[in-house]
């Protein structure tokens, strides 16, 4: 799976000498938190709803609505926005727009094909894949178990449960407490919660939860 596929399209952008009021406006009617800042296809920086909203004056303020409106006239996005920007190839993995974001501490990036922008990936987008992974929209027994770390052991699972007549929604693996273990989380249709744990409790090391 890679960014493009996953990704928000088509582009909402910002030019840099909009109005930060005007900038808000715009990310309360399309529904964003962040859009790349743009001009003559040239990008220049990112801006998020905070960095608009940061720059808004506080309701302690002293100034008239008048005034305050004048001189939120005269902010721009480009005086707020972030310039250093990092984006991220159409043909990405998609683990690793995840890794980047996780790493930077970042919500979203501009996506690129041939040096064009041409989406946004967002944190939603990859909360999106987790609940695909996961397969969190669909019924079935959800199991998680630890497992010994060495080869085979998800053949074992993946036999045990085929032989039973189950038939696997999602399928994760993960860290286990120590070095010799890992955790699997699984979630199968076409067996019951018991007819599960019967058929596995000799293949796996010990169940987390079965529900």
């Amino acid at each position: 799976m890679f960014v493009g596929e996953r990704m928000s399209h088509p582009v909402i952008s910002v030019a840099p000498e909009t109005p930060v009021h005007d900038a808000l406006a715009m990310f309360k009617k399309e529904h964003i938190r962040r859009a790349p800042v743009i001009k003559d296809g040239k990008l220049l920086g990112i801006v998020t709803e905070n960095d608009l909203l940061n720059a808004s004056p506080s309701r302690a303020t002293t100034l008239s609505v008048w005034e305050m409106n004048y001189l939120m006239s005269k902010v721009t996005v480009r005086q707020v926005m972030s310039k250093k920007v990092k984006s991220i190839g159409v043909d990405t993995p998609i683990e690793e727009a995840a890794r980047l974001m996780v790493d930077s501490k970042i919500g979203g990036m501009p996506v690129t094909r041939e040096g064009k922008i041409v989406g946004m990936i967002t944190e939603t987008d990859l909360f999106k894949v987790f609940l695909e992974l996961m397969g969190a929209r669909e019924k079935g027994v959800r199991v998680s178990a630890l497992v010994e770390d060495k080869p085979g052991q998800l053949v074992k699972i993946s036999k045990a449960i085929t032989d039973a007549g189950g038939n696997f929604i999602a399928f994760g693996m993960f860290s286990g407490p120590d070095t010799s273990t890992k955790m699997v989380t699984f979630k199968i249709a076409g067996l019951k919660k018991d007819d599960v744990k019967k058929v596995l409790d000799t293949v796996v090391k010990k169940f987390l939860d079965i529900r």
